[in-house]
């Protein structure tokens, strides 16, 4: 029983008790922030897709004007040339033209003489502005180096250290109504270019006309699907320029599109062109300074009518030319004209005053001179030269040409007889190969010979090799 009181007494005890306090709890600690990772990006393979053509502009339609170009065109052109020439006469430089040959039994005329030389060789640019109102315009500007070289230059220089020369520079307008030129260019007279002869020997030859000429030249083709007819006049620079008044050419030409001949002019220009015949002329004044009086002047007239012709015996299509026949040919009358032909004077000079008096010639020699009696006199001069190309394949050909020039009054006006020619005749044959389009390559003989009013008759032999770069 006592012991029963005791227990009750303690758990009574208890209850009444105060509750000790629980300490206050440690905070957590804030978790770590968790830091994830960039991902690594691989960038994706670079794929260049090529942009879609775009589509060709529609055609314009019947009632649509057409669009003009608004581009330039320039064209880059010429050849490199290597010629290797052989003389049995120390007759000529590498053009020989209708220089005077060397006499037997003169130191010149019993040696000969072997040129390399690469002085021909010829640069050129061509450029077309854009249409303007329907007019097209055009320029041309073309030079070698066949310059006048300076008085006293070594003979290496004169190879070596060659001079540019102009051979083209001009302008021109082409219009529906008429076109013109203005500048330097072929010659009227002769239609020059329609008939030139394939050849190795730098043009011109001899016999043929040939040269360029400062000139204002208004043209116009007048043609049809069967036939065209070109006809065009000029006045040019005066043989001398103290004529006073131009010269005046003027030319017609037929030719037949359909008819077309393949050929080479020189050994270069390649091209399929129109058959046909030429007939030109030329009127100029030459006025001199009087021979007995300074104070005064004399004048004789000149004159020329030339006619020309290529003709395409055996026809040719630009695609297909192999056994192509072309002949050319030209024939010239006239007087006072041997500047329209290359380095031709047939030895004339003007006769020297009695002493001390002096005369100086404002003119070129071989035009005209005094004859015995103290008048002016033009030197006529009477020319003929065909030429014959025939291609044997699209690569190789052949060609033949001759040519003779002759004077009815040189003779009579009292020059010097041994130092005067009177007459020449000329012919080669020459074998032209295509290496590639490029790279041509060919051979000629040649024959020159000149009839001198002494009676000699000197003859000069000519062999010649040539390799040209055409660009």
């Amino acid at each position: 029983m006592k012991k029963l009181l005791i227990a009750c007494l303690l758990v009574g005890g208890a209850a009444h008790a105060q509750p000790t306090p629980e300490p206050a709890p440690t905070p957590a600690p804030a978790p770590a922030p968790v830091v994830t990772p960039a991902p690594v990006v691989v960038p994706a393979p670079v794929v260049i897709t090529e942009p879609a053509p775009a589509p060709p502009p529609p055609a314009p339609k019947p009632e649509d004007p057409v669009p003009v170009v608004g581009k330039w065109s320039p064209q880059l052109y010429g050849f490199m040339q290597l010629l290797s020439i052989w003389d049995s006469t120390q007759s000529f430089t590498e053009q020989a033209g209708n220089g005077a040959i060397a006499k037997d039994g003169t130191y010149a005329g019993d040696r000969g003489r072997s040129q390399i030389s690469a002085r021909h060789s010829r640069v050129g640019f061509k450029l077309k502005a854009p249409e303007y109102d329907g007019i097209k315009t055009s320029a041309q500007v073309e030079f070698d180096f066949f310059g006048n070289q300076p008085p006293g230059a070594s003979e290496a220089s004169f190879y070596s250290n060659a001079t540019p020369r102009l051979r083209h520079y001009f302008m021109k307008m082409e219009s529906s109504t008429v076109d013109l030129l203005f500048g330097q260019t072929w010659q009227l007279f002769g239609w020059q270019g329609f008939a030139h002869p394939s050849t190795v020997e730098i043009q011109g030859v001899p016999g043929q006309p040939y040269g360029r000429v400062q000139q204002m030249r208004a043209s116009k083709t007048i043609k049809s699907d069967a036939w065209a007819l070109d006809l065009a006049a000029a006045a040019s620079r005066p043989a001398n320029r103290n004529s006073v008044v131009p010269d005046f050419e003027a030319g017609v030409r037929f030719t037949a599109p359909k008819w077309t001949a393949w050929r080479t002019a020189g050994a270069t220009g390649q091209s399929l062109d129109a058959g046909g015949l030429g007939v030109s002329g030329i009127v100029r004044q030459l006025r001199v300074v009087d021979f007995a009086n300074a104070a005064q002047n004399d004048h004789a007239t000149g004159w020329g009518v030339s006619i020309d012709a290529l003709v395409p015996v055996i026809g040719a299509t630009k695609e297909k030319h192999a056994g192509a026949l072309t002949l050319t040919g030209s024939f010239v009358l006239g007087q006072g004209i041997a500047d329209q032909f290359s380095g031709l004077s047939g030895g004339a000079t003007f006769p020297a005053p009695m002493a001390p008096a002096t005369y100086t010639p404002d003119i070129d020699n071989g035009l005209v001179t005094f004859d015995t009696t103290g008048a002016l006199t033009a030197i006529k001069w009477q020319s003929i030269i065909a030429g014959a190309q025939w291609y044997a394949s699209s690569k190789a050909w052949l060609s033949v040409n001759y040519s003779q020039m002759s004077s009815s009054n040189i003779g009579s006006l009292g020059l010097a007889p041994g130092k005067v020619f009177s007459s020449s005749r000329w012919a080669d044959a020459n074998v032209f190969y295509d290496v590639t389009p490029a790279m041509r390559v060919g051979a000629e003989y040649e024959y020159f010979m000149q009839h001198y009013e002494d009676g000699a008759e000197p003859v000069n032999h000519r062999l010649q090799l040539t390799a040209l770069y055409i660009f």
